[in-house]
């Protein structure tokens, strides 16, 4: 018997009996609670209106599916739309949507749903991404953006200990 011979053969061996591939069937993963996407809307919500912003708001979980979705008061019906595009932006590539400006103008930039202005952040704890936030109002979305990282950081904190 050649090498040529022994090598399919011992690879069929291995299809057959299962061995070849330990992939579990199933994986598990985090997602944020309801409670704990509902306190970083309200924080982010609170921390634009400490700089006199009234914004839209929306939280989604790590395939992108909204979990929350605030407005101010005076915040522009269109910011719904805006923040839920940039939160899906941010989930889609894992980072924030101000990383991806300069991929606006190019053909990812123009799929229809992806924001790729500053104001979406992923959620990330302990490696594990577990959804993103977007927000829209602000006058530029630098300060969208800050308001979603103040906004997230104690809910956060809060899983990294353990809550």
């Amino acid at each position: 018997m050649t090498i040529r011979n022994v090598i399919p053969l011992a690879v069929a061996g291995l299809l057959a009996t299962g061995t070849a591939a330990a992939e579990p069937t199933t994986v598990a993963t985090k997602q944020l609670s309801l409670d704990a996407a509902l306190k970083m809307a309200q924080g982010t919500v609170l921390a634009c209106r400490a700089k006199g912003i009234q914004v839209g708001v929306t939280v989604v979980d790590r395939s992108g599916t909204p979990q929350v979705m605030l407005r101010d008061s005076l915040a522009p019906p269109v910011t719904e739309t805006i923040s839920r595009m940039k939160a899906v932006t941010a989930i889609n590539f894992t980072a924030p949507t101000s990383a991806l400006a300069r991929r606006a103008d190019t053909p990812i930039g123009r799929v229809p749903g992806l924001v790729m202005s500053a104001g979406g952040v992923p959620v990330s704890v302990a490696g594990a991404v577990l959804g993103a936030i977007g927000v829209s109002g602000a006058p530029d979305g630098a300060v969208d953006e800050e308001c979603a990282v103040q906004g997230a950081k104690p809910v956060i904190e809060e899983i990294e200990l353990g809550g």
